[in-house]
Protein backbone atom coordinates (compact mmCIF):
# COMPACT_ATOMS: atom_id res chain seq x y z
CA UNK A 1 0.00 0.00 0.00
CA UNK A 2 1.76 3.02 -0.44
CA UNK A 3 0.82 6.29 0.83
CA UNK A 4 2.05 9.98 0.73
CA UNK A 5 3.63 12.58 2.92
CA UNK A 6 2.89 16.20 1.76
CA UNK A 7 4.98 19.41 2.89
CA UNK A 8 2.86 22.00 1.51
CA UNK A 9 4.32 25.62 0.75
CA UNK A 10 6.96 25.16 3.17
CA UNK A 11 8.81 28.75 3.28
CA UNK A 12 12.20 29.76 3.20
CA UNK A 13 14.72 32.55 2.27
CA UNK A 14 17.46 31.48 -0.23
CA UNK A 15 20.34 32.78 -2.53
CA UNK A 16 19.48 31.04 -5.75
CA UNK A 17 19.28 32.62 -9.23
CA UNK A 18 20.85 33.29 -12.55
CA UNK A 19 21.62 37.02 -11.92
CA UNK A 20 24.99 37.55 -9.41
CA UNK A 21 21.89 40.56 -6.91
CA UNK A 22 19.96 37.09 -7.01
CA UNK A 23 22.64 35.12 -4.66
CA UNK A 24 23.75 38.51 -2.91
CA UNK A 25 20.39 39.68 -1.51
CA UNK A 26 18.58 36.27 -1.68
CA UNK A 27 14.28 35.56 -2.26
CA UNK A 28 11.35 34.47 -1.14
CA UNK A 29 10.62 30.23 -1.90
CA UNK A 30 8.08 27.77 -1.42
CA UNK A 31 8.86 24.35 -1.50
CA UNK A 32 5.89 21.15 -1.84
CA UNK A 33 6.56 18.19 -1.23
CA UNK A 34 4.82 14.63 -2.04
CA UNK A 35 6.73 11.63 -0.81
CA UNK A 36 5.12 8.08 -1.87
CA UNK A 37 6.23 5.29 0.60
CA UNK A 38 4.94 1.87 1.92
CA UNK A 39 3.60 3.20 5.44
CA UNK A 40 1.85 0.16 6.26
CA UNK A 41 3.80 -0.42 9.57
CA UNK A 42 2.88 3.13 10.80
CA UNK A 43 -0.71 2.43 10.12
CA UNK A 44 -1.38 -0.97 11.39
CA UNK A 45 1.11 -0.56 14.32
CA UNK A 46 1.23 3.21 15.22
CA UNK A 47 5.00 3.15 14.80
CA UNK A 48 7.10 5.75 13.96
CA UNK A 49 10.38 3.84 12.30
CA UNK A 50 7.49 2.86 9.90
CA UNK A 51 6.97 6.41 8.10
CA UNK A 52 8.63 8.72 7.20
CA UNK A 53 9.24 11.65 9.84
CA UNK A 54 7.98 15.16 8.12
CA UNK A 55 10.66 17.15 10.39
CA UNK A 56 13.25 15.51 8.80
CA UNK A 57 11.98 16.02 5.63
CA UNK A 58 12.26 19.50 5.98
CA UNK A 59 15.41 19.56 7.47
CA UNK A 60 16.64 17.89 4.41
CA UNK A 61 14.70 20.20 1.94
CA UNK A 62 16.08 23.22 4.47
CA UNK A 63 19.96 22.30 3.84
CA UNK A 64 19.73 21.99 0.28
CA UNK A 65 17.77 25.68 -0.16
CA UNK A 66 20.71 26.38 2.11
CA UNK A 67 23.32 25.96 -1.12
CA UNK A 68 23.04 28.53 -3.38
CA UNK A 69 22.13 27.35 -7.32
CA UNK A 70 21.61 29.33 -10.51
CA UNK A 71 18.35 26.76 -11.75
CA UNK A 72 15.77 25.81 -9.95
CA UNK A 73 15.73 22.83 -11.42
CA UNK A 74 19.19 22.29 -9.78
CA UNK A 75 17.85 23.29 -6.99
CA UNK A 76 14.81 20.39 -7.05
CA UNK A 77 16.98 17.54 -8.31
CA UNK A 78 19.65 17.76 -4.80
CA UNK A 79 16.48 18.13 -2.64
CA UNK A 80 15.27 14.87 -4.91
CA UNK A 81 18.74 13.42 -4.42
CA UNK A 82 19.03 14.01 -0.50
CA UNK A 83 15.74 12.47 -0.03
CA UNK A 84 16.77 9.12 -2.03
CA UNK A 85 19.94 9.07 -0.25
CA UNK A 86 18.60 9.75 3.60
CA UNK A 87 14.52 8.53 2.92
CA UNK A 88 14.97 4.72 2.01
CA UNK A 89 11.20 4.41 2.37
CA UNK A 90 10.73 7.08 -0.66
CA UNK A 91 10.04 5.17 -3.33
CA UNK A 92 8.72 8.17 -5.46
CA UNK A 93 7.11 11.88 -5.05
CA UNK A 94 6.48 15.12 -6.79
CA UNK A 95 8.77 18.54 -5.59
CA UNK A 96 7.90 22.06 -6.50
CA UNK A 97 10.16 24.90 -6.30
CA UNK A 98 9.22 28.09 -6.45
CA UNK A 99 10.52 31.43 -6.64
CA UNK A 100 8.19 33.65 -5.24
CA UNK A 101 9.42 37.19 -6.21
CA UNK A 102 11.24 36.38 -9.64
CA UNK A 103 13.06 39.46 -11.55
CA UNK A 104 10.81 39.72 -14.38
CA UNK A 105 8.76 42.68 -15.18
CA UNK A 106 5.45 40.70 -14.71
CA UNK A 107 3.09 40.39 -12.30
CA UNK A 108 2.88 37.07 -11.79
CA UNK A 109 2.28 34.82 -8.48
CA UNK A 110 5.20 32.63 -8.04
CA UNK A 111 7.66 30.43 -11.10
CA UNK A 112 8.71 27.16 -10.26
CA UNK A 113 9.81 23.91 -11.16
CA UNK A 114 8.36 20.77 -10.40
CA UNK A 115 10.38 17.05 -10.53
CA UNK A 116 7.82 13.90 -10.25
CA UNK A 117 9.68 11.00 -10.13
CA UNK A 118 9.14 6.99 -9.55
CA UNK A 119 11.38 4.40 -8.90
CA UNK A 120 9.25 1.66 -9.15
CA UNK A 121 8.89 1.60 -13.38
Amino acid sequence: MTTTIEINRLRLYAFHGVLPREREVGNEFEVTLHLECDMTEAMTCDRLDGTVSYADVIELVKAEMAVPSQLLEHVAWRIKSAVERDLPKVTGGYIKVAKLRPPVTAQLESAAVTLKWNNNG
